[in-house]
This record gives structure tokens, sequence and C-alpha cells, in this order.
């Protein structure tokens, strides 16, 4: 796989984590201390989204795969509703001339919006990772660029976060400029990726010519046969347990950096980037361990450097600041493989599928976890908006920043287990789930070797 396909396919990670991140980092904090909702409305908005997702992921995974275009599956859902995705984005992050119910309705209905979007052009790229790859070392290549552009989109989205509320004063504002600037990037890298991987989708596409295949099944059963592929079960609690670990963290950062820390905002997005950036450092090396090593292991070692970051923040007090950026880069150097081991591993589960049952299904298995993963982040941040709310946490709206309005104890503390132990429980999980997954490097080379005998059989 050449250079400029690797690339053309990682900066395609820009249309979802640049947009993702900023939404998992802010919008929680944005609806309740911009916007002046509730922290219960705003964990509702959050949930109401995510629960349309149940039906989206899966029903538009499933419509990738049996869509027939001269641009293959998956690219006419990413050109066609790149451009959708940016403006809802940036509407998301206006606060209308509304109040009250009628604003909660307004939220509601342009995450509903942006979600559709958002899956029909992340879904169809995601599926790419299997599509454009063949072998097991070849995936973890791959998927290592995914993994950098990721670090790097997030970070992106965080800087931008950052300049906004340099240069701009009034706090909506700084939000709006903010989510229309990176709407337009998710669009242009969207186009990029397209153009720069099709050449080798077509190769590739060529040398899987389908031959003698079973017909294609209904959707409910395509879904039961995925849920007994038991590696796949493996794949989807270790990217659950990664990202809710990492979602729910994120999305209290700033309330810790500014509430309990006593900061200023700009460190929040300094304390951000400071653990993406030493994620995308060290990128690279967990890139080579898990060549070396195999998927499973890396995983089981980087996640624990996490749990000790996470165990520090809970302990932290106030005017540790050097201390919180030394958690922060250890938390990064952990939290690297979220990124880069469930995705490398699902092609893999792809390929098994194909052997059991004669059809290459990406977009369900893709789906189905991307919907598991958005309703469980959904419920989470739903829970910790109620948690806020009954400990007490204290929205601010307009000029009053949160950094103005002085919290109770019990909100400080609840702020404090939701960045800390709560998390680490999940991630533990995740490392559980690793140890057990089943297909080694030498078990993937005895799946590509049966698919090839069958191939040649059905060919003769």
């Amino acid at each position: 796989m050449s250079l400029s396909t690797k690339f053309s396919y990682g900066i395609g990670e820009f249309a979802g984590e640049v947009t993702a991140s900023v939404l998992v980092f802010f919008l929680l904090f944005f609806l309740t201390n911009v916007a002046g909702l509730s922290a219960g409305l705003a964990g509702t908005v959050l949930l109401i989204a995510r629960a349309w997702d149940a039906i989206n992921d899966p029903l538009i995974g499933w419509l990738s795969d049996r869509t027939q275009s001269r641009w293959g599956r998956r690219y006419p859902w990413m050109v066609i509703a790149a451009i959708p995705l940016a403006i809802s984005f940036a509407l998301i992050w206006w606060v209308p001339p509304l109040s009250g119910q009628a604003l909660f309705l307004y939220y509601c209905g342009l995450a509903f919006i942006f979600h559709i979007a958002f899956t029909s052009v992340v879904l169809p790229y995601t599926t790419l990772g299997a599509e454009l790859t063949e072998y097991y070392n070849e995936r973890t290549s791959l998927i290592s660029y995914k993994a950098g552009f990721s670090v790097t989109g997030s970070m992106l989205g965080l800087l931008i976060m950052q300049g906004t509320i340099s240069v701009v004063d009034d706090p909506a504002r700084q939000y709006f400029i903010a989510g229309s600037i990176c709407g337009a990037i998710a669009a242009l890298s969207t186009y990029i990726c397209v153009f720069g991987t099709y050449k080798r989708f077509k190769l590739l596409q060529k040398k899987r010519t389908e031959v003698s295949r079973p017909p294609t099944l209904p959707i409910q059963q395509q879904i039961r046969i995925a849920l007994s592929n038991r590696p796949f079960l493996f794949v989807v609690g270790i990217y659950l347990c990664s990202w809710l670990g990492l979602q729910v963290t994120a999305s209290m950062l700033p309330y810790f950096v500014v509430n309990w820390m006593g900061l200023e905002e700009n460190h929040f997005t300094q304390m951000a980037i400071t653990v993406q950036g030493t994620g995308l450092l060290v990128m690279a090396g967990w890139n080579y361990l898990g060549q070396r090593w195999g998927k499973r292991k890396v995983y089981c070692t980087a996640i624990p450097l996490t749990l000790i970051a996470q165990a520090g923040l809970f302990l932290l007090q106030p005017g540790q600041v050097v201390a919180m950026y030394g958690l922060a880069v250890l938390a990064g150097a952990g939290l690297a493989v979220a990124y880069l081991i469930p995705w490398s591993m699902l092609p893999d589960v792809v390929d098994l599928d194909e052997l059991e049952t004669g059809q290459r299904r990406e977009g369900i298995f893709y789906g189905f976890v991307v919907q598991l993963q958005k309703i469980a982040v959904a419920i989470a941040l739903f829970m910790v908006g109620r948690i806020l709310d009954a400990a007490g946490l204290v929205s601010a709206n307009g000029e009053d920043i949160a950094a103005d309005v002085a919290q109770p104890d019990s909100a400080l503390l609840a702020i404090r287990w939701l960045i800390g132990p709560i998390p680490s429980l999940v991630l533990i999980g995740g490392i559980i789930f690793a140890w057990m997954y089943p297909i080694t490097r030498e078990f993937h080379e005895e799946i590509l070797l049966k698919l090839s005998e069958r191939k040649r059989e059905q060919t003769q």
C-alpha cells in the first residue's frame, strides 16, 4: 500500500474526530454553561440524539453494504453527506434566541440531523479500513495512520477552540466560530479521503471478485450471525470499555479543571491537548510493538498507564498544576491504544465471518460497533448529567462563565469520582476483554489461507 493511500485514508479521520472530539470535550459544558440548559436537560439532549443512532447506525451500515454504484458501496454516502455534516455541526454551536423547552427542542433537532450526516460519512469511511487491506500487519499499519490522524484531529479541534477563546470575548460566538471551522474541515477531509483512496479500492475489488457466494441475508439474520461471532463480541467489549472510559473522562475534564482545580478555561484546552499530543507521539511506538507482540498484549500493557493517571487525578488537589499536566502525559500514553487496537482487530473479525458465511459484511459489523458505542456513551453521559444535577451542579449562562460560579462540595466530589475511579473500572473491563480476544497473528494467517483455498477451488 502506497504512502499516499495511507495518508489519504488517515486524513479522512478528521471528518469524524475533529467534530467528535469537540463534541465530547465541550458539548455538555457548552449546553450547561453557555446555552443555559440544566445539567439534566443537557444530558437528555445527548441521550435522545444517540438513541436515534440505535436505528441510524446499523441501518446505514446495512444500506451501505447493499449500495451499488461505479464508486463502490461506501464512497457515495461519504460524498453526499459531507456538506450536511459541516452545516449541522456549525448550527449545534449556535445559541438561538430561545429559552426553556424551545431551546431544548432546538438542540435535540440539530443533534438528530447531525448524527444522520455524521454516520453517513464516518461509518462508510471506517469500513474502508477492511476494504483497503488484506493482511494482519498491513491492517495494523493502516490503522496506525487512522489512529495518528484521529489524535491529530482531536488536537486540531482543541487548538481551534483554544484560538477562538483567545481572540473572541463572547462565549457564544467562540463556540459558533469554532464549530463552523471544524465543520468545514470535516467536509474537506472527506473529499480528500475519497479521491486519495479510490485507486487502491478499485485494485483490491478486482482481486476480491465475488464467486459463487450465498445470497444476501435479511438484516435481522445478519445481526444474529454477527452476535454469534465470539471474537466480534470481545472486540465490541474492548471498544465499548475504551471509549466509555475515554469519553466520560473527557466530558468531565472542563468541570475538573475549571471547578475543582480553579483554573482558567484555557487550561482545560491545554490539558486536553497535552493528553492528545502525548498519544500522538507514542502512537508509532505502540504500532511497532503491536506488530511484534500482537494487538492483545499491547492493549493490556498500555491501558494500565491511564489507570494510574486517573487515580492521580482523583487525589489531585487545587494548586498542583504541574502534577496535573504530568498525569495528562501519562493518561495520553495509555489512551493511544484506544484509537489503534480495537479498529485494527475488527477487519480480522470480518475475515473470519467471510470464512464462516461466504459474505463480506463490513457495514453490519462496523455499524453494530458504532451503534453500541454511541448508545452506551449516550446513556453514560445522560447519567453523568443526572449525577451532576443530583449533586447540585450550578449551571451558568451568557457572561457568567463556569469559573465565576461557586459549586457545592457535593458537586465537586461527584466531578472527582467521574474523572477518576468510575471510568477506571470501565477500562479494567476492556483489559479483561482484550486478554480473552482469540484472533492472534497465526490464527489470522490460517483464516487467509483457507479463504484463498476456497476462492481457488471456486474459480477452477
